[in-house]
Formats: C-alpha cells, sequence, structure tokens
C-alpha cells in the first residue's frame, strides 16, 4: 500500500463522521429551535407572572411542576412514534408511517382524558402536599385554564415527530415562531389587562397558553393533511380503524420512554414540593433558577431527537455503523455545547436571575440571591445532563428503553433523590443540599446511559423492524 493510498485510508473514515455530524446538525437545528420556541411559551409565562410577585410565581411553579409532570408522561409515549416512523422511513414504508402516526394520535386523545382529569384536583394536592398556603390559591387560578392545552400540546409532538421523521423538522419550527410572538402579546394582555381586555393574572396566562397551543396544532395538522410531501401519507386516512398492533407497539416502546422522562424531571418536579417545605422564597428561587438550565437542555433535547431519527433512518436500512455512528456524533456535539453553558452561566449568574424577577420589589430580593447561588449547580451539572438525554435517544431509535428506564430509576430517585433530601434537610444545606442531588443523580444518568450505547455499539445490535401492513 503505497503513501498516498494510506492517507486516503486515514481521511476517509474523518469525512464519513463530518458528514454526520453535518446531517445531525442540519436536523437537529430546527428541532432545536423548536424546543426553544416551546419553553420559551412557559418562559414568558414564567417573567410576567414573576413581575406579581415571588408568591404568584410560587403558585405558578407548583402548577407548571404539576403540569409538566403529565406533559411529560404523553410526550414519552409520543416519543414512541419518532423512532418508529423514522424506522419505517428509512424502510421505505410509507403506509407504516401512516399506522404509527394515526394511532399515536389516538394514545394522546386517550392519555390526556384522565391527565386533565388528575390536573383539576391541583389545589387539592398542594393542600396534602402541606404547601404554602399563600401560593395554593394562585395556583388553582392558573391550572383551571392551563390544563385544556395539554391534549393540543402533545398531539402537536405526535405531528412534530411525523415531520421530522420525513427530515422537514423546518416546518414544525415556523409554525412554533408564529405561536411565540402570539402567547406573549396574550399574556401581556391577559395578565395585566391590557388593550381594553380584563385584568385576569394567572387566570389569563393560562389561557393564553392554551389558545397559543391550539392554533400550534391546528396549522401544523393542516399542513401535514395537504402540503408536500406529507399530504401522500394521509395520516388521517381511515382515522376511526383500530390498529391494535400498533397502538401496543407504541405503549410497549413509548412506556419505558415515558417512564424513564418522568422520573428524570420527577426528581426536579418533586424538588418543587420539597423546596415549598423551606418556604415560599425557596420555591420563587428554584422556579427561577431551573428555568436557566431548562432552556439550555433544549439543545440536547433537540440532538436526541435527531440522534432518534438518525439511528432510526439507518436501522431501517439495516446499517449498524451508520446507527452508532449517529448516536456518538450528537453526544459529542451535546457534550460541546453543555461545557459551553456553563462558562456562560458561572459568568453571567446574577444577570440571568435578574430576568425574571423584580429586585425593586423586598419580597424579591432574598429570592434573587437564592436563585445566583443555585445557577452555580446548574453549571455543574450541564455536561452530565445533555450526555444522558442524547445517550437515551440514540437508543431510543435501537427501540432500546426498558435498561434505560432502570437506570433512570436508579439514578434520578435512588442515587439523585435520595442525595437531595438527606444533604437538604438532614445535613441542613436546604435548597442548595437539593441541588446537589441533582449533580449527583444526573452525573451518573450519564455514565451509565452512555456505557449502555457503547456496550451495544460493540455488539453491533440493529432490532428487527415490524412487518408491514395495510
Amino acid at each position: 500500500m503505497d503513501q498516498s493510498t494510506t492517507i486516503e485510508a486515514r481521511i476517509a473514515p474523518i469525512t464519513i463522521w463530518k458528514a454526520e455530524a453535518v446531517a445531525t446538525l442540519r436536523l437537529a437545528l430546527p428541532i432545536v429551535l423548536t424546543q426553544l420556541g416551546w419553553v420559551s411559551m412557559l418562559t414568558t409565562d414564567a417573567i410576567m407572572i414573576g413581575r406579581l410577585g415571588a408568591t404568584p410565581l410560587a403558585g405558578a411553579t407548583f402548577v407548571l411542576m404539576i403540569f409538566f409532570a403529565v406533559y411529560v408522561f404523553a410526550v414519552g409515549l409520543a416519543m414512541a412514534t419518532a423512532g418508529l416512523a423514522a424506522q419505517a422511513y428509512g424502510a421505505r414504508r410509507p403506509r407504516q408511517v401512516r399506522r404509527v402516526i394515526r394511532q399515536g394520535l389516538w394514545v394522546m386523545i386517550l392519555i390526556s382524558i384522565p391527565g386533565i382529569g388528575f390536573m383539576a384536583f391541583t389545589e387539592e394536592m398542594l393542600v396534602l402536599l402541606r404547601q404554602p398556603p399563600e401560593a395554593v390559591e394562585y395556583a388553582g387560578m392558573y391550572m383551571r385554564t392551563l390544563m385544556w392545552s395539554l391534549l393540543p400540546a402533545v398531539a402537536f409532538v405526535v405531528l412534530r415527530n411525523f415531520v421530522a421523521a420525513l427530515s422537514r423538522p423546518a416546518v414544525a419550527l415556523w409554525v412554533i415562531l408564529a405561536a411565540v410572538p402570539i402567547n406573549a402579546i396574550l399574556d401581556y394582555a391577559l395578565i395585566y389587562g391590557h388593550f381594553g381586555l380584563p385584568r385576569l393574572e394567572l387566570f389569563g396566562a393560562g389561557i393564553a397558553t392554551t389558545i397559543a397551543n391550539s392554533l400550534m396544532f391546528l396549522v401544523l395538522l393542516a399542513i401535514a393533511l395537504f402540503a408536500r410531501p406529507f399530504r401522500r401519507y394521509s395520516i388521517l386516512g381511515r382515522f376511526w380503524r383500530a390498529d391494535w398492533e400498533q397502538f401496543r407497539q407504541i405503549f410497549r416502546i413509548g412506556l419505558p420512554i415515558a417512564g424513564m422522562m418522568l422520573l428524570e424531571s420527577g426528581l426536579f418536579i418533586f424538588a418543587a414540593f420539597m423546596m415549598g417545605w423551606i418556604g415560599t422564597t425557596a420555591v420563587a428561587a428554584h422556579m427561577v433558577a431551573i428555568q436557566v438550565p431548562h432552556i439550555t437542555f433544549m439543545v440536547p433535547i433537540g440532538l436526541s431527537q435527531a440522534a432518534t431519527v438518525r439511528v432510526g433512518h439507518a436501522v431501517g436500512r439495516g446499517d449498524a455503523n451508520a446507527a452508532y455512528r449517529a448516536g456518538w456524533t450528537a453526544l459529542i456535539m451535546s457534550l460541546t455545547f453543555m461545557i459551553t453553558t456553563s462558562v456562560v452561566i458561572l459568568l453571567a449568574a446574577d444577570s440571568l436571575a435578574g430576568l425574571f424577577l423584580d429586585g425593586s420589589r423586598k419580597d424579591s430580593i432574598e429570592a434573587l440571591a437564592l436563585a445566583t447561588t443555585l445557577l452555580f449547580y446548574a453549571a455543574i451539572f450541564q455536561a452530565g445532563d445533555g450526555i444522558q438525554a442524547v445517550a437515551a435517544g440514540a437508543l431510543r431509535g435501537l427501540n432500546d428503553t426498558a435498561v434505560p428506564m432502570m437506570i433512570a430509576a436508579l439514578c434520578y430517585w435512588a442515587i439523585g433523590f435520595t442525595a437531595s433530601a438527606v444533604l437538604g434537610f438532614w445535613a441542613g444545606f436546604g435548597a442548595q443540599g437539593i441541588w446537589m442531588g441533582f449533580v449527583l443523580g444526573l452525573t451518573t444518568a450519564a455514565v451509565l446511559l452512555s456505557w449502555r450505547l457503547r456496550a451495544l455499539t460493540v455488539r453491533r445490535y440493529i432490532p428487527d423492524l415490524p412487518p408491514e401492513a395495510a
């Protein structure tokens, strides 16, 4: 072998990995921006509610935690449609794509009904959890209107997975970008009583979010039904026809995903109620501090979904090398981004916390100081959070969801929650101790999930595809 051939042999793998990185970024960027658009609506709610004071913000925090728990579980089930649709598209089975999306919408309707019923008892749950009474009234006001946004929000996720599986994620991006200013204007008008509308405060914030989510779903549905290349899939064709095999498949794959996502987010969600046992100030500080990593986390989430699609396409083609190359490429990109954001958070913690609370209000000064301290811990767990999210996404593309769910139970609850409770209350570190538990849980999850991906990489594991049906 001459020298030129040797150089070419070395360059070829680099070129392949570079091409994968470009393809992943091209797919992930619209998904990331779509995720940021969605979370910006809740962040807008938090900012505008925060201007009403620390107590209304504490009430809104409890509501968003309960809503997010239900939402995350439903989205976990919906995420099964991302991998299944991508595999069907990679295998060139358009009818299978339609089956997946149609049954995905069935599942979202089924889950939303009890979910809304559960959220209707928010005030009663908060009383049982011994949360500050002054915040409970605000929570009930907010949830009475916000809970109706659940169905359009989760149905939108199924449609977003559909367009992403066809490598057209930018479509959902444009829809959500149009909804962001609509939500902001409605928030401003209904919370504070502008443009001739009544001042509804938290009640109005829920109305604004529900209207925005409903419009997003209806617009994306219209695009999926009537625009090219989506209309050829006729996703609502024979909509009322039962497809129990596909229905069970979504639950079989989706339940572990939902369980894993709920176990992870549940640690942060329950932490809000633990903060309530400390006091209203701790709850408000937690809400402010969690917004920043919640926003930065949208990039790993986007890369995770891109990894699911890219791995799923490769699985559909039966290409093990491409499947694992896609997973590891997305993981490295996520790690690089999250390390960068850690530096930014450390340098700008004061300014970031100040976006959410009015420092001139006496009831906000203590919350701002504590939020700034908590952001230090957010900077520490950024890298681990990014790794675990993308590793889980790559594993979903391989239909590997049961083991990651068990890893999540171990890391987020046996380790993370236990550490939060012990350090926060028994060791006396308070709110800071609770966030120390986040660091331990997320770091352990990152190690174990990346180890799981490596183990399957070594085995060159590829799941079998289900037979195509009409």
